[in-house]
């Protein structure tokens, strides 16, 4: 059976509920990241903000004011009030099926994935396209 690990990415970028929205738009531009997990001060996984929510909490770029305008209106929103608490996440032993049938059936487009109660990585739709890729390019041969 493969499991989530033997695809998920191991590196996280991480924020707290008190970073801002500006802040995390920043992340995800700098990391070209979709998904960032939110932790405590302590670490411990308390939610998800996804670039849908950014987009969401975000003023229109056809609202008629500048980019510093913008920048500090969105520094004045903190993830909390937008992100994601009701999160499905999976163990590091679960299947590579049973992860996919959970992207399916949840919107969210990642899955954090857990040893224990330790947040050791992510796994996102765009983790099983490259997987989709290389298995194609191999029974191409």
């Amino acid at each position: 059976m493969i499991t989530v690990t033997e695809l998920m990415m191991d590196q996280l970028y991480t924020l707290k509920p008190t970073n801002t929205v500006h802040q995390a738009r920043d992340l995800m531009l700098d990391k070209q990241i979709r998904h960032i997990p939110i932790v405590d001060n302590s670490g411990k996984f308390i939610g998800l903000l996804t670039k849908r929510d950014i987009l969401a909490a975000s003023i229109s770029s056809l609202a008629e004011i500048n980019n510093t305008e913008r920048e500090e209106l969105e520094d004045g929103i903190p993830i909390a009030e937008i992100m994601i608490t009701d999160v499905v996440v999976a163990q590091e032993d679960a299947s590579l099926l049973n992860a996919a049938q959970h992207l399916l059936d949840q919107k969210h487009g990642c899955l954090p994935i857990f040893r224990g109660d330790k947040l050791v990585g992510i796994l996102t739709e765009s983790d099983f396209v490259r997987l989709a890729v290389h298995l194609m390019k191999n029974s191409a041969k």
